[in-house]
């Protein structure tokens, strides 16, 4: 009895590992069956997010604003903009401009190291800028605000070389109102300038952009130039030709480069935002000294853009005008996009163009 018992327990084991085998082999080979068309609902998703975002570009071309301006995106955790010292801004001031269209700006006025002022009020700062510092007209580039970090470095080597920093936010920007357009921000530029040109005396004024402030820049600059107004020099730090030609460079439009009709599809939207910023047009104008800076690694801006606007500009600038100079910097440093401020050179580099000397290229 105890042999057949065993017998038959063994029997019902192997019976119960037969049942768990077989259940096993059946949900593995349900699930390759189903592995086919979970893989063909993803690349289905996949493809119909490739294909779906040109038309909705298309249909909605106001969405190409929001991408060239980028003013929504900012650091949240940032300290307000009226508070200086946060920012390690101690000789400055925070203030307010009307521009065109009942819009305010705001403004920051950042006083050379070596330039203390009694008071920090509104009249001191103003005749603080005409005491022949040389005064530098911030311009930057889109997303965040004038207090980004890495326009903060930059002002502050621009102090520490005892010059004066002026720089603001465009319309809609930071704690500026209204909402950017090509020619609004444009507008705002010469607002700016106008005030610096007011109070700065003979102190001469530079202006300095960067990425899309290099297009602001060089429109600009062109208008003054064509007034009899140009400014002592212009710096342009990551610049590129033509938004239209910048849009097609761009790293986040390589997936669709080849799309059949990508230019109908996405740099005519451009077109019908009003959005050209044709420095590759603007430069042979620029009758000023002229430097343009440019990161081979630049991710944003490519290398060969900044690089093109040079060899246009020593092309199309007149005989007469002073040389324009380029710099490139080497992918080893890492500096991208915007962090050209790293260089231990770039204060001589700044020092050598605002004072009129050679530059070492």
């Amino acid at each position: 009895m105890r042999l057949r018992s065993r017998a038959i327990g063994e029997q019902n084991g192997s019976h119960t590992a037969t049942a768990a085998c077989e259940s096993a082999n059946k949900g593995i080979t349900a699930s390759r069956g189903r592995s086919p068309w979970g893989l063909r609902r993803v690349l289905g998703g996949l493809l119909g997010v490739y294909v779906g975002i040109p038309v909705l570009v298309k249909l909605c071309p106001s969405i190409m604003a929001h991408v060239v301006f980028a003013q929504m995106l900012r650091w949240p955790l940032a300290p307000p903009l009226t508070d200086l010292e946060a920012y390690g801004l101690s000789g400055a001031r925070n203030f307010y401009l009307p521009s065109t269209d009942g819009i305010k700006l705001g403004v920051w006025h950042i006083l050379p190291a070596d330039l203390k002022v009694e008071k920090k009020d509104e009249a001191s700062f103003n005749q603080a800028l005409s005491q022949s510092n040389p005064v530098i007209l911030y311009l930057h580039g889109n997303s965040n605000t004038r207090g980004g970090s890495h326009r903060v470095d930059l002002y502050k080597i621009f102090a520490g070389l005892n010059y004066h920093v002026v720089s603001f936010d465009y319309r809609g920007y930071g704690d500026s109102t209204g909402s950017p357009t090509e020619e609004g921000i444009c507008e705002d530029a010469l607002v700016v300038h106008s005030w610096v040109k007011k109070h700065a005396g003979n102190s001469p004024v530079f202006l300095w952009g960067h990425s899309l402030g290099t297009g602001v820049t060089s429109k600009i600059t062109r208008k003054l130039c064509e007034e009899g107004n140009c400014p002592a020099g212009v710096v342009l730090e990551a610049p590129f030709t033509s938004t239209r030609e910048e849009c097609s460079g761009h790293p986040f439009a390589q997936p669709w480069r080849y799309f059949p009709w990508f230019d109908w599809f996405f740099t005519d939207g451009l077109e019908a935002n009003n959005i050209y910023f044709e420095s590759d047009k603007h430069v042979a104008a620029i009758t000023c000294p002229l430097l343009i800076l440019h990161a081979e690694d630049d991710f944003i801006v490519p290398f060969r853009l900044g690089k093109k606007l040079y060899e246009i500009a020593k092309e199309t600038r007149p005989k007469g005008a002073p040389p324009v100079h380029f710099i490139g910097y080497d992918r080893s440093h890492g500096y991208g996009h915007k962090y050209i401020c790293n260089s231990p050179a770039l204060p001589q580099v700044i020092r050598e163009f605002v004072e009129g000397l050679p530059q070492k290229v």
